[in-house]
């Protein structure tokens, strides 16, 4: 818990990074309080596994789960996996995720995409007796996931910012992590974060190496044509949206087809479906975002746009490397993956798997070439953007929205409210305390004057006052009172 909540710190301070931003302050804020929210579901997740085995030991706990109570194991699950939705950015604690973009692109790419993010996915693979043991709410988390997969999608299909779109992505690769997760095919999810890391962060990279030629310039609809001039950072960013996009033999064909399987074989036809949906949409706005950026009309102002720094190229080639082949060692990564977790079997013939992998194939590549004869031909008419539709997915379903009514204008009433009350009753009263003794001091200040007679009056007085005093007491009189 400790290291889950110095990473939320490092991720507050390197979204800030840029502190003299108000739009970074207020995403590492946001990133930082709904982490804060999160994390208390999994604390008393913590407080409850302790108040029930005595102990915070993974062995011990993991080993001693089958005689626990169901319903606390049923509430132990949820609350470890409140944190969980903190983490990874789930429905609906998901706003920070895109709005952490405002960070250096570098720890978009790293902690964002590749590893903080699937943090809450591997505490559910990690504490997998636990959910094996409750698979009601196992299916409710597959069930979340699936969601999260294509909401997170349809709003990457309009945005026009370039580290968003990558951002959405992230969010709806995430869902698809829980799809596995929450269906039991634990290794399966760890196969598609461990895949997912490469082509994600690539595509960050690659982001970086755009803006660092459009001088920071973010809108994916004021560029085009940059194909020629950032040859080499197109080529390894179209390699990573094929991968995305799941696409033989590319890494994210053997994860994404893997988890589509589960879903399929476990007899979740409705999340498979979603998934497959979510597929269509990933592979469009992947190729959304290359067309628009790479290829098309010149719409940027830049009169020399250049290539990234040989060593920048050379950072992310291992990484292109990886998106590519990463797939093939699949089973490597079954071997030694399920010594640790359960294996996991879809249970479903070759033919049916094969017209699975081929179905899945189709939907991605129809999305891929419908993104690229749609933009090829210079993309959605204006008229598009004047829709409803378009208008709810620009916006996030206007969920931001919906949170800064809520809670953020009702904080600021609140803390109007605090500030009014605590400068006009506490200070008032702190203040009236300071005043009083201050006037007492100086009024009796006459006693330390230097004068002789006054100082002997006092003295004579304090000493009948004392003798009256004992009399009273040895009188009796003071037991009376």
């Amino acid at each position: 818990f400790i290291g889950w909540e110095g990473v939320g710190l490092c991720s507050w301070m390197l979204i800030g990074f840029w502190y003299e931003r108000d739009s970074a302050s207020f995403a590492a804020n946001e990133a930082f309080i709904m982490n804060r929210i999160a994390d208390l579901g999994m604390l008393l997740g913590i407080f409850l596994i302790y108040w029930t085995f005595g102990t915070l030991s993974y062995e011990e706990v993991l080993s001693s789960i089958y005689e626990a109570p169901k319903g606390i194991l049923v509430a132990i699950g949820i609350l470890l996996f409140v944190g969980a939705m903190g983490k990874s950015a789930q429905f609906p604690l998901h706003t920070w995720l895109a709005d952490a973009m405002e960070g250096p692109t570098p720890v978009s790419a790293l902690i964002h995409a590749a590893t903080m993010v699937t943090a809450g996915v591997y505490l559910v693979i990690r504490a997998n007796p636990l959910y094996t043991m409750i698979p009601e709410i196992g299916f409710a988390i597959a069930s979340l996931g699936a969601f999260v997969a294509v909401f997170a999608a349809t709003m990457a299909l309009v945005n026009k910012d370039l580290k968003r779109i990558i951002a959405y992505s992230t969010l709806s690769q995430l869902g698809y992590m829980f799809v596995a997760a929450g269906l039991e095919a634990y290794w399966i999810a760890l196969f598609h974060l461990a895949t997912h890391a490469f082509f994600k962060s690539l595509l960050f990279l690659g982001a970086g190496n755009v803006m660092h030629a459009m001088h920071d310039k973010l809108d994916i609809s004021k560029m085009g044509a940059l194909y020629q001039p950032l040859k080499y950072t197109a080529i390894l960013m179209i390699l990573a949206s094929i991968a995305l996009a799941g696409i033989y033999p590319f890494s994210g064909f053997f994860s994404k087809d893997k988890i589509l399987e589960a879903a399929f074989g476990s007899g979740a036809y409705v999340l498979w479906g979603a998934l497959l949906l979510g597929a269509f949409l990933t592979a469009f706005y992947s190729f959304r975002l290359i067309m628009l950026v790479f290829f098309g009309e010149k719409k940027h102002t830049e009169s020399h746009p250049h290539e990234a720094y040989p060593y920048m190229l050379y950072a992310m080639l291992p990484l292109g490397i990886l998106a590519v082949f990463a797939g093939f060692f699949e089973g490597t990564f079954h071997h030694f993956v399920t010594q640790t977790l359960p294996d996991f079997s879809a249970n479903l013939d070759s033919k049916t798997i094969w017209s699975l992998i081929a179905v899945t194939s189709v939907v991605a590549l129809s999305g891929i070439a419908f993104a690229i004869l749609k933009y090829k031909a210079g993309g959605f008419s204006p008229k598009w953007q004047e829709t409803f539709i378009y208008k709810l997915l620009s916006h996030q379903y206007y969920i931001p929205a919906l949170y800064d009514k809520l809670f953020i204008q009702n904080y600021f009433r609140i803390a109007k409210l605090s500030w009014l009350a605590d400068k006009r009753v506490i200070d008032f009263v702190v203040d009236a305390i300071a005043r009083f003794l201050g006037r007492g001091g100086e009024s009796m200040q006459w006693i330390q004057g230097g004068n002789l007679s006054k100082m002997l009056k006092i003295m004579f007085f304090g000493v009948v006052v004392l003798l009256l005093l004992v009399f009273i007491y040895r009188g009796g009189v003071w037991t009376t009172f």
